[in-house]
């Protein structure tokens, strides 16, 4: 029988470093509409909800398809609210759900393959938790600290590599598709255990906005992909 999934938007209207970035227009439609729209297409996911306190991004979520049960407690919107707050208050709000996906709005490139890709992953590994990740732009063996002014290595080797194929394989969070089984999730409150497994994203699909320039370049990036089809 397949599992209950339930797929969670988190999105607040606070935004430090693009002002209102979750309904900002990127390529044609609102940023959040790249991920309500991939999520929609998943063949796994039973259930896509919205968690947001802010009235805009609620009536946007809705146009292009997206449920909003409930809305976020202002409390769980703030600046220094831990990213897993909502999402358990999510899960309180729509119970009976076998595995939780957490979707991202500034996660635009992400496609409904690699959400999929996630989910099947998880399952087939009999995993609690699977997060996706990516290869960095830049090694952490090539990356130092500064100790009065004298750089450290930030990992100590024997010798240092010069070059990046001799560097053993590295991976980083790209924050594009969390994924855990809802009761463990409740217990461990993160989706980050010793027990997680990675599911490797193309670079091309990993990039996550933050700022303004991370906007500019996933529009171009959209723009370069329509063109070639």
């Amino acid at each position: 029988m397949q599992p209950k999934i339930l797929a969670i938007i988190s999105a607040r209207g606070g935004s430090k470093g693009v002002p209102r970035k979750n309904i900002k227009e990127l390529a044609g439609k609102p940023l959040i509409a790249w991920t309500i729209e991939a999520a929609n297409k998943s063949k796994y996911i039973t259930r896509t909800i919205l968690s947001s306190e802010d009235r805009e991004i609620i009536d946007i979520a809705k146009k292009y398809g997206c449920e909003v049960p409930f809305v976020r407690p202002r409390e769980l919107a703030q600046d220094d609210t831990p990213g897993i707050g909502p999402v358990l208050h999510a899960i309180e709000q729509c119970p009976g759900y076998d595995y939780v996906v957490l979707l991202q709005p500034t996660s635009p490139l992400r496609t409904v393959a690699d959400i999929d890709s996630c989910i099947e992953y998880i399952i087939e590994q009999g995993a609690k938790f699977c997060v996706s990740v990516t290869e960095p732009e830049k090694s952490p063996y090539w990356m130092y600290t500064l100790e009065d002014k004298t750089i450290k290595p930030l990992i100590e080797q024997k010798q240092l590599t010069t070059r990046r194929q001799d560097l053993p394989s590295v991976y980083a969070l790209n924050g594009a598709v969390y994924v855990g089984e809802t009761s463990w999730l409740q217990k461990t409150k993160s989706f980050i255990t010793d027990e997680t497994i990675g599911y490797i994203m193309e670079k091309s699909h990993s990039y996550d906005i933050d700022t303004e320039e991370d906007f500019s370049f996933c529009e171009w990036k959209i723009r370069e992909n329509q063109n070639h089809y």
